[in-house]
């Protein structure tokens, strides 16, 4: 495997700062992001509108395997160089609920936790205007 596509909701500002966070970090393997409702994603999963991924994140492999919630938060965890032991903790059975409640909380209340956040969905940053190119006035 060398690849993993994870389809995210780039409205939801929590998933964009997971997404720049994942983005951040150190891989074994690379780390392809699409949004779950836009063509590429159709093109790429054709299943993905009966998923639901609106609801939950959905990650895909170079080798066709998917996951999804508890699931795919685990595969993107043992991507990352710096988290691989985590996500084998993640998956061990005595784990697996604890993670699956954990996911499912945090997915179902993501727009509210992202609302109290203030965190803004890639969307939204992108109309943001461009303030790189201030000026101090003296």
């Amino acid at each position: 495997m060398n690849t993993l596509t994870l389809f995210y909701d780039a409205r939801c500002g929590l998933c964009s700062s997971v997404r720049r966070w994942l983005t951040a970090q150190p891989a074994y393997v690379r780390l392809e992001f699409i949004p779950y409702d836009s063509p590429e994603a159709r093109h790429r999963c054709p299943v993905i509108d009966q998923l639901h991924a609106d609801q939950e994140i959905v990650v895909l492999s170079d080798d066709g395997h998917l996951w999804q919630g508890a699931g795919a938060w685990v595969m993107c965890l043992w991507a990352l160089r710096d988290f691989r032991e985590w996500s084998q903790r993640l998956a061990s059975p005595a784990m697996q609920a604890i993670a699956k409640k954990i996911v499912h909380l945090v997915s179902s209340n993501r727009l509210t936790l992202s609302s109290l956040l203030r965190l803004r969905g890639d969307a939204a940053l992108h109309t943001l205007p461009d303030v790189t190119t201030c000026e101090l006035q003296a």
